[in-house]
């Protein structure tokens, strides 16, 4: 670059040039041949502003995952969803969706959509037929919960769409159904108060597997439940009262499981059909307020099933209304389940902060001087030690309850009406005091019998002792007589010994004769013998001469 003190301009211009040109190249092949891909971080769209005056606009924008924050006012629109997002409402009764008679207001065609926070109202009020507050439509994974939809066709309907959650909604003053399930399979329908219908509250058409839960279905034209060939269904801790013109209807619908439902002053509790259903679970059924029926062994379930019709009964149905309370505690959510012909109301769970008892308390109310009773069943995982309750803070006699699955305890008790203050305690230490006081009530049984066994032995000891004595004179007398019979026995075996010793004589002198006779007898016969087979020897010559002048040779 430098020579002999002088700067080599030529190889520098060189050296600037092939530097910018190689610049200029990277910056094109970044510009032209690649992507750079950046991830949007979900935002918050809030309307109305001047960008987004509307909501559809704010949908239209939004990106998956957004969130659109619609702020308190009347929006005239009627809105579709096809992308995956939450739709959020600043207050429930000031955040107005009105749908003009013009149609659905919400239509939902994506999966994974929220609403709440809305009144959602006026759709069209005729056919076709999904007209209606919400429309969810071949979708599944969404959640529509918090809101008040009211006056449409239907409130929401369900077409042929898994997998949803209908929870918390006011559903009312619709001119068909409230909530609307249409071959729609697995979804939840929780806590909503659907009610004022012109025909039926809930309706299931040809929809399976759904769970409908701790609903008020009351009011309504026709039913408050209606199942149309829908099977598999569980219905539980629903209120399906007043004035409905039919609590339950069923058409063609079968193994669905009905439990802790409310069913009263239904102008018919029950539609009598064909199908065969289940009418309890684990013991416990529904609460029927035309159910004549006793409870002579206090435990708050009915001694007789309720008939329903030849294929369905309720095995054990409720003596009072069913209520459910969620206790929440080391983030589980816990249910305590209450029968009782009280209003219950002030519920609420604590834990002792000196003891670590804890407790579940309410008050109960009714007309004044009539019988009242609660059924308080607990999970063991909430409270798991003895329970004992207190009314106005006095404890009083408890029967104790376990439930057939074994999760839960719980105790019946009863009192007369008028308001009073509940508290069931579950205490450790009063646990063990119980424990120690049942070990004390043994011992002090089992005391009892050996003291009154050491009463009996006392008793037979005198007679004992008399016996014995006796038994001891008897004894020695027998001794006595003993010693005297082995003294004859001495004697009479030493008579004995001679006796055998002078036989033993006779007899080893026979043997000698006997041997003797025999040696002799033996010695003649054998010398009688051979004398008898000795010949002449003449005589013998003479046979022998004779057979030789016989034989011609």
């Amino acid at each position: 670059m430098i020579k002999n003190n002088r700067i080599d301009v030529t190889r520098l211009s060189k050296t600037i040039l092939t530097s910018l040109t190689a610049f200029f190249l990277i910056a094109v092949l970044l510009a032209s041949g690649y992507e750079t891909t950046v991830e949007a971080t979900p935002a918050i769209i809030y309307v109305p502003t001047e960008q987004h005056p509307t909501i559809q606009e704010a949908i239209n924008q939004a990106y998956p995952e957004d969130t659109i924050f619609v702020y308190n006012g009347t929006y005239y629109e009627n809105i579709v969803i096809n992308k995956s997002i939450s739709l959020v409402g600043q207050d429930r009764d000031s955040t107005i969706i009105n749908g003009q008679e013009a149609g659905p207001v919400v239509s939902i065609t994506a999966n994974n959509v929220t609403i709440k926070g809305f009144t959602i109202q006026n759709s069209t009020q005729g056919p076709p037929p999904y007209n209606s507050g919400i429309l969810i439509d071949h979708s599944s994974d969404n959640n529509i919960s918090h809101n008040k939809i009211e006056d449409n066709y239907h409130g929401i309907y369900l077409l042929s769409s898994n997998d949803n959650v209908i929870s918390n909604n006011d559903v009312a003053f619709h001119n068909y159904h409230g909530i609307y399930l249409d071959n729609s399979r697995s979804n939840v329908v929780s806590s909503n108060n659907v009610l004022l219908s012109s025909n039926d509250g809930i309706y299931l058409h040809y929809s399976h597997e759904n769970t409908i839960a701790s609903n008020d279905a009351s009011f309504n034209s026709f039913h408050g439940i209606y199942l149309f060939y829908s099977n598999g269904t569980s219905v539980f801790n629903n209120n399906i009262s007043k004035n409905n013109d039919c609590g339950i209807g069923l058409y063609s619908s079968c193994n669905n499981t009905f439990y802790h439902n409310n069913f009263v002053e239904n102008e018919d509790q029950i539609e009598r059909s064909q199908s065969v259903n289940n009418w309890d679970n684990n013991g416990e059924g529904n609460y029927w307020s035309d159910y004549a029926g006793q409870d002579r062994n206090r435990d708050g379930i009915g001694d007789n099933p309720y008939f329903i019709d030849a294929n369905n009964q309720d095995n054990y149905p409720l003596m009072g209304l069913f209520q459910a309370f969620n206790v929440i505690w080391k983030k589980e959510t816990h249910d305590v389940n209450i029968v009782s012909n009280s209003r219950i109301s002030l519920f609420k769970f604590e834990v002792g902060t000196g003891t670590g008892n804890k407790m579940v308390a309410f008050n109960v109310a009714g007309d004044d001087g009539t019988p009242g009773f609660c059924r308080v069943m607990i999970p063991t995982k909430l409270m798991n030690y003895s329970l004992f309750a207190l009314v106005d803070g006095e404890e009083i006699m408890t029967t104790l309850l376990t439930a057939s699955q074994i999760s839960s305890i719980g105790v019946y008790f009863t009192y007369l009406h008028s308001s009073h203050s509940v508290t069931i305690i579950s205490s450790k230490l009063l646990h063990l005091y119980n424990q120690l006081l049942e070990e004390h009530s043994r011992l002090q049984s089992d005391y009892g019998d050996l003291n009154s066994t050491y009463q009996e032995l006392l008793t037979s000891y005198g007679p004992l002792l008399s016996n014995y004595s006796q038994l001891l004179e008897g004894y020695s007398t027998l001794n006595t007589s003993l010693q005297s019979l082995l003294q004859d026995y001495s004697e009479i075996e030493a008579e004995y010994a001679s006796i055998l010793l002078e036989h033993s004589q006779n007899i080893q002198n026979l043997v000698y004769i006997f041997v003797a006779t025999t040696i002799i007898f033996i010695i003649t016969t054998v010398y009688l013998s051979t004398h008898a087979h000795k010949k002449p020897p003449r005589q013998r010559n003479r046979r022998l001469n004779t057979h030789s002048l016989a034989d011609p040779h």
